[in-house]
C-alpha cells in the first residue's frame, strides 16, 4: 500500500490521534479546528516531556503512521493552550521555609518576666559596711565567744544557768513597766510591777521566775524604748550591724541606749558601778548566745548567712511590735518561711559559731 493511499484512508476515518483540550482539562469545551474530530472522550494523562500524550492511542504504531499533517498541527496547539490552562488553575507553589537564626524567638504574651533589683535592699542602705561589719564579729565570735558559751552552756549545769537568765531579765522590768505607761497600757504596767515585786522576794531577787507559775500566772513580756517608738509609728530605719551588739536599727539602736540609761538612773548604786554594768552586759551576750543557738545554726548553714541574720532580725522586730498593737498574739517566727534561710539542719544541743544576736526587748 503506497504513502497515498494510507493519507487518505486516515483522513476518512475521522479519527483524532491526539487528545482534545477538553479531554485535558474537564469542564472546558473547547471548538475542535478540524470538524473530523468526534472521537469518545478518554480521561487522558499529561505528558509535559513532549505534545504525544501517553495512552492507547498514542503508543499504537498505525496510529502515529496514519496521523495526518493537518490534524497534527490542529492538535499541536491544543496541547500548547491545555498545559497554560492546567498551570494557571494549578495551586501556587509554597515558597520553602527559611530560618533566620538572627532574629530573636519570640516572646508569649504570657510569659511573666522577672527583673531583680539592683544594689542593696532599701532596709539596708549600707549593706556593703554591714557585711565587712558582720564578717570581722563572726571571726571574733569564732574564735572567742563561741568557744566561751559553749564551756558557760556546758560547764554550769542548766539550774543554774536558768537562775541567771530570770535574774537578768528581773533586772530589765522596770525598763518594761515604764514603756507599758508609755503605751497607756496600765494592766500590763501593773502585771510587771507585781512580777518584779514577786520574784525579788519570793524568787530570790530573781534567780526563780515564781510569777509566771501558779497561783499568779503573770508571763514576761520584753518591752523596750524602741518598741514604744515602733508602737507609736516610728520606722526601724536603716539596719545597721555593729560590733559588741549585732544586729540592730537606728530606732532600735537610740531606744536601747536609753533602756540601758535608766537603770542606774532611777536605781542609783550598784548599778552606777561600771564593773557591775560590765559584768551584766556580759552575762546578757553569754545568755543570749546561748538561748538563740537554733537560730544561730541555721543562719550559719544557710547560704547567705548575713542576709538570713538581717531578715530574721527585722521579721522579728516587727512580730514584736505587732504583739503590742493586737496584730498577732506572740512573736514567734517561722523559720522556714524565711527566705535566706534556704539550709534547715535539725537543731543540735552544740552552740553555733555565729555572732551573736542581740535582744530585742
Amino acid at each position: 500500500m503506497s504513502i497515498t493511499n494510507i493519507v487518505a484512508i486516515a483522513m476518512l476515518s475521522g479519527s483524532p490521534q491526539c487528545p482534545t483540550v477538553s479531554d485535558l482539562v474537564p469542564n472546558i469545551e473547547i471548538v475542535s479546528a478540524s470538524p473530523a474530530v468526534n472521537a469518545p472522550r478518554e480521561q487522558p494523562l499529561e505528558n509535559h516531556a513532549g505534545d504525544i500524550p501517553d495512552g492507547p492511542a498514542a503508543t499504537s504504531p498505525d496510529a502515529i503512521n496514519t496521523a495526518t499533517p493537518s490534524a497534527t498541527a490542529a492538535a499541536q496547539p491544543t496541547s500548547a493552550t491545555a498545559k497554560e490552562i492546567a498551570l494557571t488553575q494549578a495551586p501556587p507553589a509554597e515558597p520553602p521555609a527559611t530560618t533566620d537564626i538572627a532574629s530573636p524567638p519570640a516572646i508569649d504574651p504570657a510569659t511573666i518576666i522577672v527583673t531583680a533589683r539592683q544594689g542593696p535592699p532599701r532596709s539596708d542602705p549600707i549593706a556593703v559596711v554591714n557585711e565587712v561589719s558582720f564578717e570581722a564579729v563572726q571571726a571574733v565570735d569564732e574564735a572567742i565567744i563561741a568557744p566561751i558559751a559553749g564551756g558557760y552552756q556546758k560547764g554550769l549545769p542548766e539550774p543554774i544557768r536558768d537562775g541567771i537568765h530570770n535574774a537578768l531579765n528581773n533586772l530589765d522590768e522596770p525598763i518594761v513597766f515604764v514603756n507599758f505607761l508609755l503605751q497607756l497600757k496600765i494592766g500590763k504596767a501593773l502585771e510587771t510591777v507585781g512580777r518584779f515585786a514577786i520574784n525579788s522576794t519570793v524568787g530570790v531577787a530573781g534567780l526563780f521566775d515564781v510569777a509566771e507559775k501558779k497561783p499568779f500566772k503573770l508571763p514576761r513580756r520584753s518591752n523596750g524604748l524602741a518598741d514604744t517608738l515602733g508602737y507609736y509609728g516610728v520606722g526601724p530605719g536603716p539596719y545597721l550591724f555593729l560590733p559588741f551588739i549585732g544586729s540592730t536599727t537606728v530606732r532600735d539602736l537610740l531606744g536601747r541606749v536609753a533602756d540601758l540609761s535608766l537603770l542606774p538612773t532611777a536605781v542609783g548604786k550598784p548599778f552606777t558601778n561600771p564593773i557591775v554594768s560590765a559584768t551584766k552586759g556580759a552575762l546578757s551576750s553569754i545568755d543570749d548566745r546561748v538561748e538563740n543557738d537554733e537560730i544561730l545554726t541555721r543562719v550559719q548553714q544557710s547560704g547567705n548567712p548575713y542576709a538570713a541574720m538581717r531578715e530574721y532580725y527585722l521579721k522579728k522586730r516587727q512580730a514584736e511590735i505587732d504583739v503590742l498593737k493586737g496584730k498577732r498574739c506572740d512573736a514567734n517566727i517561722d523559720l522556714n518561711e524565711l527566705e535566706f534561710l534556704d539550709s534547715l539542719p535539725a537543731p543540735t544541743n552544740e552552740p553555733a559559731k555565729q555572732s551573736p544576736v542581740p535582744k530585742t526587748s
